[in-house]
């Protein structure tokens, strides 16, 4: 009786084990099941530290593009889900957030990392495990000629920059004889301040002074002393929203004699709600101004994005960098599309093959780079716009 008893509870204690692995493995075919609904992007940018006001535009871009396309239908009829990770302004995180992206949460396709010095320390990654990163900002020379071809960047290099500001220096009034420079240390900075001098030099404008600044600098006003008695009449600031805002304000404290022009596609937004003092201007190199969406090569597209942006209550001229995250996904998103599939190698095939209306422009990629290992380079729009008394003008 005892024998029965027990033989009858083993019995019944494997079947409820049965039942529970059953259900286990029914709730993870399930999970997996959900997640296979869904196309995964990886975004690293920077939302915390020295350039996170940037970082958080062009995520904010990302995000609007996803639900413009996933109200659509999606990719391939599945939704699309952006992956988001904080690089936190810094080369070594942005390398973590990317394995983090690759290794963990499995996405076939990175965009990112917004500064060229976080770009150019992801890069090796996407080599390693033969994933393709689309970059939305960085504009240093090296990230598209380095052999890499898992890279394709849908913004200028300093070069196209230098290049597209050379044509309109016939624009400005009184004419632009000689520049200073003051710029970010780092890859970016640097690159830009290289390619401009080489440009404008090439125009026969004088080059004069150059300072630079640590990307998290507060204070600027001992570059700028050091800037004020060149006798140049054009000082030329490359950095990210914050440290554009502060130069532009203490050189106006200190009645700094040069017309400052910024470049990078970078806006001092805070300036349209604090201006500096009456009558000071300042002149910025952009790739969409949302001030002339009517300007913009296909209005259309930019008025969806520009629509997207107002729904969600952001800051305006957050819309200069904020486009760049939505053109970004769009570029992903039809790479998918074309492919067939989610899969890395497909994906970067496929970018080489795409053509599509972004809100800069056409969209399609160049090869750059040693033969074999090019890079994808995109050629786009630029804009010069002028900020006096807390009111925009485009040029």
């Amino acid at each position: 009786m005892w024998i029965r008893s027990k033989t009858r509870a083993l019995a019944t204690l494997t079947n409820f084990t049965a039942l529970s692995a059953t259900s286990v493995a029914l709730a993870l075919g399930s999970a997996a099941a959900q997640a296979q609904e869904t196309i995964k992007i990886g975004v690293s940018e920077p939302l915390t530290g020295a350039v996170a006001a940037s970082g958080t535009y062009v995520t904010n871009g990302a995000r609007i593009a996803a639900d413009v396309i996933n109200r659509k239908g999606g990719v391939l009829g599945k939704k699309l889900e952006l992956v988001i990770e904080d690089n936190k302004s810094n080369p070594r995180e942005a390398v973590n957030s990317a394995e983090k992206l690759i290794l963990k949460d499995k996405v076939p396709v990175l965009m990112g990392a917004w500064s060229s010095t976080f770009t150019l320390a992801v890069m090796p990654k996407l080599v390693e495990y033969g994933v393709p990163m689309v970059v939305e900002t960085a504009s240093s020379t090296k990230i598209t000629t380095a052999g890499n071809p898992w890279v394709f960047r849908t913004s200028p290099t300093s070069a196209m920059e230098a290049a597209a500001f050379s044509k309109h220096l016939a624009s400005f009034s009184p004419a632009i004889r000689k520049v200073d420079f003051l710029s970010v240390n780092n890859d970016w900075g640097l690159g830009a301040a290289a390619e401009f001098r080489k440009a404008l030099e090439a125009k026969g404008i004088a080059v004069g002074r150059t300072e630079t600044m640590a990307p998290d600098a507060t204070d600027l006003s001992a570059q700028l002393a050091s800037l004020k008695s060149t006798g140049a009449d054009t000082l030329i600031v490359t950095s990210g929203i914050e440290q554009l805002t502060l130069a532009i304000r203490q050189a106006a404290e200190q009645r700094l004699p040069q017309r400052i022009i910024t470049t990078g596609g970078s806006f001092p937004e805070p300036l349209l709600k604090t201006p500096g003092p009456k009558g000071y201007a300042s002149q910025h190199l952009l790739f969409f101004a949302p001030w002339a969406v009517e300007r913009a090569k296909y209005p259309e597209v930019a008025k969806e994005f520009v629509d997207g942006w107002n729904a969600r209550k952001l800051d305006f001229a957050g819309q200069t960098e904020g486009f760049r995250g939505y053109d970004a996904i769009l570029t992903i998103a039809e790479a998918i599309r074309v492919a067939g599939k989610a899969e890395p190698a497909a994906i970067r095939d496929a970018l080489w093959k795409i053509k599509l209306k972004g809100v800069n422009g056409d969209i399609a990629f160049i090869k750059e780079g040693p033969a074999g290992k090019e890079s994808g380079q995109a050629e786009p729009n630029i804009y010069v716009v002028e900020l006096k008394d807390g009111a925009v003008a485009v040029k």
